[in-house]
């Protein structure tokens, strides 16, 4: 299974580099992933450039950062572990009193043997991220006057880029499936490396099948990156985009669990729904109001994409999310698979679907097609006539809505609802 192969993968070779929104290591993980899937493209958006509300921050670099104290030894290591640093720290090189230090330093009380990860994006700073034991022996061991010397070895580059990866797999009609995930994290395993675990397996697999719907894979930063990816390809999204799927934690077997799309009625929450129900698995349903990863941009008014966010245990919702104990002990190779059964399936569903798309703006003039007669008779304003049933297909033909709901929604058979798809197809009514 091509599962094996990326979970490997990613233990071995992507959970070491230090990923952050931009830079050296993001794109080093995209050309991972292109070694194994050539077609996939790496694009870039300059630094300074605005998109919507947001502008892309300058591209910072990492190649070293550490501290040492008053006996000349180095007590916190970034080389050791990614997760010592904040992330987009500036660059420092000085030394400073314990106060100054630990005010600096970031742990977590409530789980004492766990490196937090933080973030400082959008305003420059600086700080280390250490375990609350190891605070607390520095608390005890160091005097109020003893020095640190803090390296942080950084570069923030104006003319810099954010990166990320797009792979289409074309199918019979440019109506589009979007599946993303993220390459912005470091070393974590479930909330960063099992989305695109998936992602690649997916390709994989479905690369090898000829398709009715047009499924596009990107590997992008998160928020940030998706807003950029909304304002370059806007257009297209909204011509051709279906909907889509966020994943995201979805490499742990603790649970199933999703966020729908906004309002929870689109053929995307339809056909993941019927996956779980498939494949008997009991998961939990989050409102979206709980949401906080990529469907939140998606979603969003004026975008109105309907993506929903499919994991195993749910962001936020386990006690290693955000900390160096999210590894390849949480993440197992039966996780990723439960993962990517479910989406898979998810995916296989939407394929299936009919999902008419009227393009006659208002109701068109039938009897221009021999469809209706021009006498005006009150037997033919009957709801269940031919003329009131094609128009009534018609009216739910507006792209959230496959075959058998219209069916259900018109109280027809299927054979019914077929009937008058093909009779629409056929005098060109539908896109």
């Amino acid at each position: 299974m091509s599962t094996n192969l990326f979970y490997n993968i990613a233990k071995k070779r992507l959970f070491k580099i230090c990923r952050s929104i931009t830079g050296k290591g993001v794109r080093e993980t995209l050309n991972i992933y292109k070694e194994h899937h050539p077609d996939l493209q790496i694009k870039r958006i300059r630094s300074g450039e605005k998109v919507f509300d947001w502008t892309i921050p300058d591209e910072w670099n990492i190649s070293d950062a550490y501290v040492i104290d008053k006996d000349n030894k180095k007590i916190i290591d970034f080389k050791k572990n990614n997760l010592h640093l904040v992330n987009y720290s500036i660059p420092i090189n000085k030394f400073v009193k314990k106060k100054e230090f630990l005010d600096h330093c970031h742990s977590l009380p409530k789980q004492p043997s766990a490196i937090p990860y933080v973030t400082s994006y959008y305003s420059r700073d600086w700080g280390f991220c250490i375990t609350d034991k190891e605070k607390k022996v520095f608390k005890k061991k160091y005097l109020s006057s003893d020095k640190f010397k803090v390296v942080i070895k950084s570069k923030f580059k104006k003319d810099g880029y954010l990166n990320y990866g797009e792979l289409v797999i074309k199918g019979n009609s440019n109506k589009e499936i979007l599946i993303s995930t993220y390459v912005c994290h470091p070393s974590m395993a479930n909330n960063e490396l099992s989305g695109s675990i998936v992602s690649l397996s997916l390709i994989s697999f479905f690369k090898k099948k000829r398709l009715n719907k047009t499924l596009r894979f990107i590997f992008i930063p998160e928020t940030i990156g998706s807003i950029a990816y909304i304002n370059k390809n806007y257009k297209r999204l909204q011509e051709d985009t279906i909907g889509g799927y966020n994943l995201s934690c979805i490499g742990d077997e603790k649970n199933y669990s999703c966020i729908l799309s906004k309002y929870e009625r689109s053929i995307i929450d339809k056909s993941l729904i019927e996956a779980f129900k498939q494949l008997k698995i009991k998961y939990k349903k989050f409102s979206f109001l709980k949401r906080g990863s990529d469907e939140r941009q998606f979603n969003h008014p004026g975008v109105n994409l309907p993506v929903a966010t499919i994991c195993r245990t749910k962001f936020l919702e386990y006690p290693e999310y955000h900390t160096s104990l999210d590894n390849f002990d949480l993440v197992t190779q039966k996780g990723i698979n439960g993962g990517f059964k479910v989406v898979k399936k998810a995916i296989q569903n939407i394929q299936k679907k009919i999902i008419p798309i009227c393009k006659v703006i208002c109701e068109p003039k039938l009897s221009k097609k021999k469809l209706h007669k021009n006498l005006s008779i009150k037997s033919n304003f009957s709801h269940r006539s031919n003329t009131k049933l094609l128009l009534s297909f018609l009216q739910y033909c507006d792209g959230t809505n496959d075959l058998e709901n219209i069916a259900q929604i018109l109280d027809l058979k299927k054979k019914e609802v077929l009937s008058l798809y093909k009779i629409c197809k056929e005098n060109n009514y539908l896109v």
